[in-house]
């Protein structure tokens, strides 16, 4: 498994120093594919699927270029404090990563530093939980230098409350020279200047994500007067599919956990000369680590601001319900609560859903329209829906200004869809497509501009300057 704590762009070198060695090897690199036995302990507020607990922990190892060589479930009231699984099964567990030749366990609960140096004591093998193999896969998939700072800071911040164990050996040190002042060793000296380089990495790259959130915000707010749409939705629910199939973006999409990592956005024509931006952003799973979601807030900026939300779901999975509760808890940690959407029930065409259990997502949600991505069934009923939305963001409207107001017009080819431009004897007429508050700062800001249709589009347009 491939653990990158720090970005390999060079741009980036020139923040403090890389991290210390006792870090880098404590994650480990190894070039073969590691092999793995996955474990979860079922407590009773679990979210996993209690059909099949670890069918996604072993897909999301699968990503990471684990082979899976055996499985473990064990049902507690809660987590051993010290090695998470009872003294019978963590006995179990040794016996059976020694007979698979297991060079890792991976857990699908978050483990803390205790119960991690505690299993690995007993089986001397590294471990690894939930959240460290989820920012295994974004560190591997990462691509745009806002990606990789992105991932390298939620890697530290999951790091940074567990270095103490890194350094064991250390500490054997510093407690060799009996104690007393001056004796504290190399040991505990390492671990501060350690930490304190850790920090001060963590500092840094809040600094360049925030610039960045900064550039993006600002890209955000040029593109506020065109209509924006986001593709949300459980890893591997068939958004990019979806994507590829509206738009012809030719972007990577494959049947694996976390194949988009970066944001793509791309022109989506609706059609009567109607267009929308529309993003594809990296998918959500349960239990996603929060400093991951608090750090991916560059790479999630089209969501956060779009107009309209497309929750892609996946109806043959069985666990559809789920998957849909995890993606709308994350949505609502963003701020996106309140955002517009459209449930779309993805892969209809699937011979594993039964047309009852569809009917039934349609009864319990707001705005739903059923899908296939792979086949385009259902997409042009989903692209009236959306020119529907967009109809009530967007105004269409012709006005007149005189040929001397220069600025507004000026103003008017840098905010709106200028459809058609007359000069007449007297004015210059133009029909527009712009967003309805646009169209009501313009119309206050400029006396000269007359309306002379779709005066009404006005009616009710915020006017939040």
């Amino acid at each position: 498994m491939q653990h990158s704590i720090r970005s390999d762009n060079p741009d980036d070198r020139r923040g403090p120093k890389r991290l210390p060695r006792a870090v880098r090897e404590a994650v480990g690199d190894r070039e073969r594919p590691e092999r793995a036995v996955v474990v979860s302990v079922l407590v009773p507020d679990t979210k996993a699927d209690l059909r099949d607990p670890l069918a996604e922990l072993t897909a999301l190892a699968e990503s990471a270029g684990v082979e899976v060589v055996d499985q473990m479930v064990q049902k507690r009231t809660h987590l051993s404090p010290s090695t998470a699984l009872g003294k019978g099964k963590l006995a179990d567990l040794v016996e059976r990563a020694e007979a698979n030749e297991a060079d890792v366990i991976i857990f699908d609960n978050d483990l803390t530093p205790r119960q991690i140096r505690s299993i690995e004591r007993e089986t001397s093998l590294k471990i690894i939980d939930r959240s460290e193999l989820i920012l295994d896969i974004f560190a591997s998939r990462a691509k745009t230098r806002e990606a990789q700072l992105e991932v390298e800071l939620a890697q530290l911040q999951y790091t940074a409350p567990r270095l103490r164990g890194m350094w064991t050996h250390l500490e054997r040190i510093a407690g060799s020279s009996g104690g007393g002042v001056g004796t504290r060793g190399p040991g505990e000296r390492q671990i501060e200047v350690d930490r304190r380089i850790v920090n001060d990495r963590v500092a840094y790259l809040k600094r360049q994500i925030a610039e960045i959130v900064k550039r993006k915000e600002r890209e955000v707010e040029a593109r506020k007067d065109q209509f924006t749409v986001s593709l949300v939705g459980y890893t591997n629910s068939g958004k990019t599919t979806l994507m590829n199939k509206l738009t012809g973006a030719g972007q990577y999409a494959a049947d694996q956990l976390f194949a988009t990592l970066d944001t793509k956005t791309v022109r989506w024509d609706l059609g009567d000369g109607r267009v929308a931006l529309l993003s594809d952003t990296v998918g959500f799973v349960r239990d996603i680590p929060h400093h991951l979601v608090a750090s991916f807030t560059a790479t999630l900026e089209e969501t956060i601001h779009a107009d309209l939300l497309l929750h892609v779901v996946d109806v043959s999975s069985s666990t559809a319900w789920q998957q849909m509760e995890a993606v709308e808890t994350v949505l609502e940690e963003l701020g996106c609560k309140d955002v517009p959407r459209i449930t779309l029930l993805n892969k209809i065409d699937s011979s594993d859903i039964e047309d009852s259990d569809v009917e039934l997502m349609e009864l319990k949600l707001e705005a739903s329209a059923r899908i296939s991505a792979l086949t385009g069934d259902g997409l042009d009923k989903l692209t009236e829906e959306v020119v529907g939305r967009q109809r009530g963001v967007v105004a269409e409207v012709t006005v007149q200004l005189p040929h001397a107001a220069g600025k507004a017009l000026s103003e008017i080819d840098r905010i709106a869809d200028v459809r058609d431009r007359r000069y007449l004897d007297d004015c210059v007429e133009l029909d527009l497509r712009v967003d309805r508050s646009s169209l009501a700062k313009l119309a206050g800001r400029h006396p000269e501009l007359t309306i002379t249709s779709g005066a009404s589009e006005l009616e009710d347009a915020p006017t939040d300057d």
